[in-house]
């Protein structure tokens, strides 16, 4: 399927949908950050055929959210492995929250295929949205939107979606 940008939309969901939309790339970034570098494990990984993994690789180099690089292994090698940056990396948290998703909705029988483990404890991680102010936990129903700094004039007329409800 072709790239078409969300041109027009002051949105930073569809800024990142412009990056990491794309069928495919969530299932390669996957890949990447649990360890696997090489083109084949990739591809071993996702499924996706040779075109679709190159051009998906390209995009996440070319936004900077994973890097090409060529490790000088001593034996002069010319292998090529796909590493992520911090860009990359910072995207962890939305692929935990998918997991999440998936597990409750989508899940199979018999249990999720992965379980997330916090390193410091050992013990599964169930994570969850923290108010960065408060500390406390964040349920779905509580989080509307105000319009931000970088708000268009359509967007600051909408003080509060989703508005407050009638009573």
């Amino acid at each position: 399927m072709p790239y078409r940008p969300f041109t027009g939309q002051n949105c930073s969901i569809a800024g990142a949908l412009g990056v990491i939309g794309e069928r495919w790339t969530l299932l390669v970034l996957r890949e990447v950050l649990l360890g696997r570098r090489r083109f084949r494990e990739i591809q071993r990984g996702t499924g996706a055929a040779t075109n679709i993994l190159s051009d998906r690789l390209q995009t996440l180099v070319e936004r900077g959210v994973v890097e090409r690089v060529t490790p000088d292994d001593g034996g002069g090698s010319e292998r090529v492995e796909y590493r992520p940056t911090q860009k990359g990396i910072e995207l962890v948290p939305v692929l935990l929250a998918l997991i999440e998703w998936g597990d409750k909705w989508e899940c199979p029988a018999d249990g999720p295929p992965r379980v997330a483990v916090h390193d410091r404890c050992g013990h599964d991680a169930h994570p969850y949205l923290v108010c960065s102010h408060c500390g406390e936990r964040i349920e779905p129903g509580e989080i509307w939107m105000r319009p931000g700094p970088g708000a268009d004039e359509e967007q600051k007329a909408e003080p509060r979606l989703p508005p407050v409800p009638a009573a």
